[in-house]
């Protein structure tokens, strides 16, 4: 009810105060009352509602402000329209000169401009700064909508709703964590370490793992990550997983690790774990969207593209990947471990060790539109090879270990290759990834790992 009668006071005060020629020629509306409306209309644009105290976040009240902005203005900009309509349409009385008339007019519109105009920028410059899920896309349409007719009302409405919805998901992850914190669901008896996949580093301020650690640190777990370079060989790769493990071991003093790996960094542990020893100081490996099986599209391209051009990219990515600061950088080696005759080989030489719990996921994009670039591309080549896919991976290639999940949404969306690790940090109906690993962990910790 309070915040009800916030809105109305709100809506009252903006209404009043681009309406004020008008309202003034009507009842003389007291000066004193005009300066009241101009003091309420800017202390409502550093304070648009009270209730941001409630949101647990700077970034997440901001938004919710901004959000609240934007509704003030369509309600308000629909209500002065009313307003200029029925005084267009000769209900007020005349100044009984058309030239005053005019100007008239002419500065109530310039007045319920500029005030409809600060509250739309405010609202809209809050959401943009601080909104996750506006994305680029989204963003930019905005951008070249806005001043679009019909589109620019769609498009505002799709900013709205967008903006709204994250701030509920976000205070609702906020309430769960908040509810189960002392249980500590994450808090397994090893470390996590954290595998990333080819073509992708884990950089400090980037995180490849989106907003999962953060999720996973909030509930308990000790989260490391492989730091291995962006593209080698899986044996060379492999060999950096290993030093790495040896290192947490080192600095935390546990007697083995959890991994969970991503997409090729599934066949470096694996190699690790059986080829360079890491058995007994491995509990589990959980591989995600990991090609076991390899990726015939990768057989595909390395028979379609000349040898030059493969060459060139090569040279072209070897050449960046060390400036960025990877030791190593082997381009080709990373990309031909990943055909269907390397991964077969390969399995034959790696046996399941024991005493280490294998499992693995994998998941389906449903519809390639729907994957973020460059997965909308290359989604129908995979399918011609290796059938239904996360966009990179076919399906029958992710099972492994003693336990395998496989994960879609209804609908059109999907879940893609990218997905599966936060990558773009997006919301979407009927999968939380945060929550799908604070789960996965938690099955972790259950088993005693």
């Amino acid at each position: 009810m309070v915040r009800r009668q916030e809105k109305i006071l709100h809506t009252a005060v903006i209404v009043l105060l681009a309406n004020s020629c008008v309202l003034n020629r009507m009842w003389h509306i007291p000066k004193i009352l005009f300066v009241l409306l101009v003091f309420a209309f800017v202390w409502m644009q550093f304070v648009p509602t009270y209730h941001t105290k409630e949101i647990h976040s700077m970034r997440l009240r901001v938004c919710y402000s901004g959000c609240r902005l934007l509704f003030l203005f369509i309600i308000s900009t629909f209500i002065t329209v009313l307003f200029s309509i029925f005084g267009y349409s000769g209900i007020l009385p005349g100044l009984g000169n058309f030239l005053q008339e005019i100007r008239f007019w002419l500065l109530h519109s310039v007045i319920a401009f500029l005030v409809e105009a600060i509250v739309f920028w405010n609202g809209m410059i809050r959401v943009y700064v601080t909104s996750i899920q506006l994305g680029i896309r989204i963003r930019v349409l905005g951008v070249l909508f806005g001043m679009v007719p019909i589109a620019h009302l769609i498009m505002l409405g799709i900013i709205l709703h967008t903006v709204w919805k994250e701030v509920c998901i976000e205070e609702e992850k906020f309430c769960q964590n908040e509810a189960r914190k002392d249980e500590q669901i994450c808090a397994t008896k090893y470390p996590i370490l954290l595998v990333h996949g080819v073509f992708f580093r884990d950089f400090r301020y980037l995180n490849y793992w989106g907003r999962i650690p953060a999720e996973l640190t909030t509930n308990g777990a000790c989260i490391y990550y492989g730091n291995q370079p962006s593209a080698l060989s899986v044996a060379e790769n492999a060999e950096y997983i290993a030093k790495r493990i040896r290192g947490v071991l080192a600095e935390t003093g546990a007697e083995k690790i959890n991994i969970i790996a991503h997409s090729k960094g599934g066949l470096d542990c694996r190699y690790a774990i059986s080829k360079l020893g890491m058995a007994n100081q491995v509990a589990s490996l959980t591989t995600i969207n990991t090609p076991h099986r390899g990726c015939e599209f990768a057989d595909y391209l390395l028979e379609k593209i000349p040898k030059r051009q493969q060459r060139m990219l090569e040279n072209v990515y070897n050449r960046t990947l060390l400036k960025m600061g990877d030791p190593k950088a082997d381009f080709m080696s990373a990309v031909k471990d990943l055909t269907v005759a390397s991964c077969r080989e390969r399995n034959e030489q790696l046996p399941d060790m024991p005493g280490v719990y294998y499992q693995s996921v994998g998941s389906k994009l449903n519809v390639p539109a729907n994957g973020r670039f460059p997965l909308n591309f290359t989604t129908r080549l995979v399918a011609r090879f290796d059938g239904v896919n996360d966009g990179l991976v076919g399906e029958s290639s992710f099972p492994w270990g003693e336990n395998y999940e496989f994960l879609t949404v209804k609908g059109k969306r999907g879940i893609s290759h990218g997905d599966m690790i936060d990558l773009n940090r997006e919301n979407f109906d009927d999968f939380d990834v945060r929550e799908f690993y604070v789960q996965l962990v938690c099955q972790l910790k259950n088993k005693g790992f």
